[in-house]
């Protein structure tokens, strides 16, 4: 079987990093797996790069412009939504025209058009779209964090000035692609598939789950002792792109620790924080009320989750939750909020703590529950090895495609 998976690019972004370790998974399956982006940063001979560089950079700032003329000129929102109005087609690339089966991944800003959609679909071939966010059941949003536009028309769209009818002509031709083109949706974890149900655009799709891959073997989980810190040391590693992106819930992660440190400040005394990732406000971190290591951009994320007891994530949305596993994967016990994927990763009271809110004093209860519990580190590995190894959820993303 010859698969190619498209995605906008090879090594940047969540979307990115899951389809090139989902080809690697196919690819340890004995299949024919390839890639096609936009925008290619590696140099593996199965990754292509379509299109001229005219064309990429053409389809890429027309989008952009079209969004900027009708957001309100509004920089804030410009990467917040996409319309694929414009991209590159290809269908008539030869690694497309070859597959037994086509596998799109996160192909908005200048990737793939509406149109391209469309060409994909008249191929005749299996159709497969991840959805690593909710772009293919919204208008234009990539997440609708508390809007619940998508569950109708999305109009009076709250990232485009008012009375815009971006959002609702867009879904409009959504409506319009998916009614003709046969297209079959895997979303990232349960709470997307939810999302989908609850949708205009694809509530009556066919949705299926299937979580992102891992490279488990690339991770160790032997515990590596900071030399920095006393022994009886509980650290803590938090990271994202952006630490004080909203929806990171930094805020909520200051509010948790002054709870411990009122609540149990024994405990606090113990705690230690290794943080990474952006962070624009730095004067964030004098508001912490335990001890802690900004370590700011990282490139070895499993040398800094060895040194760690506790994997948190105080995320108020994520579509699926990687640096849960990356944490799992290195023999850490998550504490995260239940606002997103993270509940398919995390087993509440058995490998992890879920809390059922936004609750500082839930987030200080699963610590203080992590800091005692006793799961290994190898247990913790090998879970995340034997639900989300590539390979794994590539057997499952064949058994999707030879029911197609």
């Amino acid at each position: 079987m010859k698969v190619v998976l498209i995605n906008r690019s090879d090594q940047l972004g969540g979307a990115a990093i899951a389809t090139l370790r989902l080809m690697h998974g196919f690819q340890a399956l004995g299949v024919d797996a390839r890639m096609v982006v936009v925008d290619r940063h590696g140099n593996e001979s199965n990754v292509s790069l379509a299109g001229t560089a005219w064309h990429r950079r053409w389809a890429f700032y027309a989008e952009r412009m079209g969004i900027y003329l009708r957001n309100g000129r509004c920089r804030d929102t410009l990467f917040k939504i996409d319309t694929a109005t414009h991209g590159i087609d290809v269908s008539s690339h030869p690694w497309v025209q070859e597959a037994d089966a086509l596998l799109l991944g996160w192909t908005n800003q200048g990737m793939l058009s509406l149109d391209g959609l469309d060409r994909l679909g008249r191929l005749g071939k299996p159709v497969i779209w991840t959805m690593h966010d909710m772009w293919p059941c919204t208008g234009v949003c990539h997440h609708a964090y508390e809007c619940k536009g998508y569950l109708a028309q999305c109009a009076d769209c709250p990232l485009l000035p008012s009375g815009s009818k971006l959002a609702s002509k867009t879904l409009a031709r959504k409506a319009a692609l998916y009614s003709k083109a046969s297209i079959r949706f895997v979303a990232v974890s349960h709470w997307l598939e939810h999302c989908c149900r609850q949708s205009t655009l694809l509530q009556d799709a066919d949705v299926t789950v299937i979580g992102n891959p891992f490279p488990t073997s690339d991770y160790s989980c032997d515990y590596v002792a900071s030399p920095a810190l006393p022994d009886d040391a509980v650290v803590i590693a938090m990271g994202a792109a952006r630490l004080d992106d909203p929806v990171k819930g930094f805020d909520l992660l200051i509010d948790s620790m002054r709870n411990l440190r009122e609540s149990a400040p024994t405990l606090a005394d113990r705690l230690h924080l290794l943080l990474y990732g952006d962070l624009r406000d730095k004067s964030l971190l004098q508001q912490l009320a335990v001890g802690y290591t900004y370590m700011g951009y990282i490139t070895d994320i499993n040398a800094v989750f060895r040194q760690a007891h506790i994997v948190l994530s105080t995320s108020r949305y994520e579509s699926f939750g990687y640096t849960l596993l990356e944490g799992m994967a290195s023999g850490c016990i998550p504490v995260t909020t239940g606002a997103g994927g993270q509940v398919d990763i995390v087993q509440h009271l058995h490998n992890g703590y879920v809390t059922g809110s936004n609750d500082p004093a839930d987030v200080s209860q699963g610590i203080a529950w992590a800091a005692q519990a006793q799961i290994s580190r190898a247990a913790q590995h090998q879970w995340v090895a034997d639900n989300f190894d590539a390979p794994i959820i590539a057997q499952q993303y064949l058994a999707f495609i030879n029911n197609s």
